[in-house]
């Protein structure tokens, strides 16, 4: 068709008897346009041609190569699909509207056009960043694949746009496919370079850290294990966990950025260690767990060590506190003759704890409670840390510590958002001061920890101040320190009292006060969870001999407190599948190492109620 114009262009001359040739190629054009699929009355032949697609895997075909979606709401599902082979899944919260976003490199001053198509409710598609209006379209409900369509024009200075899908909050999930901008492309900039300098920093039995030399140009990283892509970083470093003891894996990492990924770096390869050295081995199958008011008084009156039963496997000195809130530097000393009359002397003190020792007991240096702040937000603090608590260690012929950090001891910087690569100076320097501990004292050395609810399973909703800032820091503060010295940690009791309702694995809230709650918090930390949703950030689970449940020895002792019926139905819910009620947990685990409880103190004021029950469910 084109060259029959261009023959009539070239013949005809513009004068009034040939009126009736240039209706003809009217008429020509009109039919060129027609079939080539363009408006009529396009300026010139070439504008026939379709514009590509700017939107890298619009079709979803690739899985969410060029996507990136909040708190791991999005995923790439075989069925429906609008066109191809796949689509893409995107699924809201209660607290995420769940959003995948894409930054398309365009032209300033240009035109676009942004459309898809999407099945579900709520669903939104829009652009921003445009530099002149924003826009989006969205429909309430579609029960069918519909298009969302709308158009816009970047400003003077603009090179990039990020268009986006989501969802709102609390909906079901939503579909969309097919997406698709067309004008003219921007320049995406040249695919980075292949990482150099791989290699394998430590390994642990479930992990291996890696690092690598930073590429020019590149925003980002993705690890491979073993040819599945295992982490995306935005560093030069990472540590893919949630592997199998005492197994060989090979590792690569590739460079990426708006322009596409680079190729994979060379292989290195890494076998995580054995399960060996436990210290948790010494401690009988279930234990007890209990806090020594050693260095103050309360209504619980003071208890000599001399004076603690022997069903109390593990004794926490309550508590080691830092000179100032930075200082790093540890102090623990009984507590005064005038606040506690019957407090034994520092020797008789010590002889105790070695008579414990001797019978198999371990006797441990808690540090933090409700009033002892600590934060490591320096690494003279960090080494302070080491120093003073190894002096006591030493001094007194301790076992290990105990790590009872409450308040505002922990808290994420703001963009602190992966637990497994923390950035936060009081995270990196606590992690860093407690495996030097564990490094000097070796494989015997015992180390616990006990959170409270909202440093760990309160992450399974939200994480640090969030992906749009304004939550509370605090939130799920604990998960990395627990996830990085998870193969040195002996026990996790997380206190479940003193505790708001928290979100469960079946994503009800669960409030203290009966077994349900003990149950519900408990499941998490043996079934692992996905932190703040992102199902590419998963919490994986503690192994069973490293659990043991914090509740309060006596009504006096703090809120939560149970009866002894309750406890029982929790125990025997985890250990036997039993006497469960309404929540639904996913394993049964009779290797659950047992129970924490404040206090022991509380508990002799209770008349040994709670550690008389724990003697007879597990004799």
């Amino acid at each position: 068709m084109d060259r029959i114009l261009r023959l009539f262009r070239h013949r005809s001359r513009p004068s009034a008897p040939l009126a009736p040739v240039a209706a003809l190629l009217a008429a020509l054009a009109l039919l060129a346009g027609a079939l080539s699929g363009t408006a009529a009355g396009a300026a010139a032949p070439g504008a026939a041609a379709a514009e590509p697609n700017l939107v890298r895997n619009g079709g979803i075909e690739t899985g969410l190569d060029g996507w990136s979606c909040s708190a791991g709401s999005g995923s790439a599902v075989s069925s429906p699909v609008h066109g191809g082979t796949s689509a893409l899944r995107v699924q809201p919260s209660a607290n995420d509207q769940g959003q995948c976003t894409q930054t398309v490199p365009v032209r300033p001053g240009s035109q676009y056009a942004l459309s898809g198509w999407v099945q579900g409710s709520y669903a939104y598609l829009g652009a921003r960043g445009t530099g002149t209006t924003d826009v989006s379209d969205w429909t309430s409900s579609a029960s069918t694949w519909t298009e969302l369509s709308t158009s816009f024009t970047t400003g003077p200075s603009t090179t990039s746009v990020t268009i986006y899908v989501h969802g709102w909050y609390g909906q079901p999930a939503f579909h969309a496919d097919d997406l698709t901008l067309t004008g003219p492309g921007g320049d995406p900039g040249t695919i980075p370079a292949v990482p150099s300098g791989l290699s394998v920093d430590s390994t642990t039995a479930t992990s291996v850290s890696l690092s690598w030399s930073a590429v020019s140009g590149a925003t980002g990283y993705t690890v491979y294990r073993d040819g599945t892509r295992a982490t995306s970083v935005t560093g030069t470093s990472a540590t893919v966990t949630g592997l199998t003891a005492a197994t060989a894996y090979r590792f690569e990492v590739a460079a990426t950025n708006a322009a596409g990924e680079s190729a994979k770096s060379a292989t290195v390869s890494a076998t995580t260690r054995d399960n060996t050295g436990n210290p948790g081995a010494s401690l009988p199958a279930h234990a007890l767990v209990g806090y020594l008011h050693t260095s103050f008084a309360n209504g619980s009156g003071y208890t000599r060590m001399a004076d603690v039963p022997a069903s109390w496997d593990v004794i926490n000195l309550a508590f080691g506190e830092p000179t100032s809130v930075t200082s790093g530097d540890i102090r623990f000393q009984l507590c005064p003759q005038t606040e506690c009359p019957n407090v034994e002397s520092a020797a008789e003190f010590k002889a105790a704890i070695a008579a414990k020792r001797a019978a198999g007991k371990k006797v441990l240096l808690s540090i933090g409670g409700q009033n002892g702040q600590v934060q490591l937000t320096s690494t003279a603090a960090r080494d302070a840390f080491v120093r003073s608590v190894s002096a006591i260690i030493d001094e007194y012929g301790l076992d290990g510590v105990d790590i009872d950090f409450e308040g505002h001891s922990l808290s994420l910087n703001t963009n602190d958002t992966d637990f497994r690569n923390p950035t936060t100076p009081v995270i990196v320097n606590l992690i860093s001061a407690l495996k030097s501990l564990k490094a000097k004292y070796g494989e015997d050395f015992v180390l616990t920890m006990a959170p409270e609810t909202f440093f760990v399973q309160m992450g399974y909703q939200f994480y640090g101040t969030g992906q749009w800032g304004g939550q509370d820091p605090r939130c799920g503060a604990y998960l990395p320190v627990i996830h990085a010295l998870r193969d040195s940690l002996t026990l996790l009791h997380v206190q479940d009292y003193n505790s708001g309702p928290i979100m469960g694995l079946d994503n009800q809230y669960h409030t203290m006060g009966g077994a349900d709650f003990h149950i519900a918090m408990t499941d998490m930390l043996l079934t692992g969870f996905p932190v703040a949703g992102n199902s590419e950030r998963f919490f994986p689970a503690l192994r069973p001999d490293q659990v043991a449940i914090g509740m309060p020895a006596s009504p006096n002792a703090g809120n939560g407190h149970v009866s002894t019926g309750e406890v029982n139905k929790t125990l025997d819910c985890l250990t036997k599948g039993s006497n469960c009620g309404s929540y639904q947990t996913h394993g049964t685990w009779p290797a659950m190492r047992g129970l924490m409880t404040w206090s022991i103190n509380w508990d002799r004021f209770n008349n040994w109620e709670f550690s008389r029950n724990f003697d007879a469910y597990w004799p």
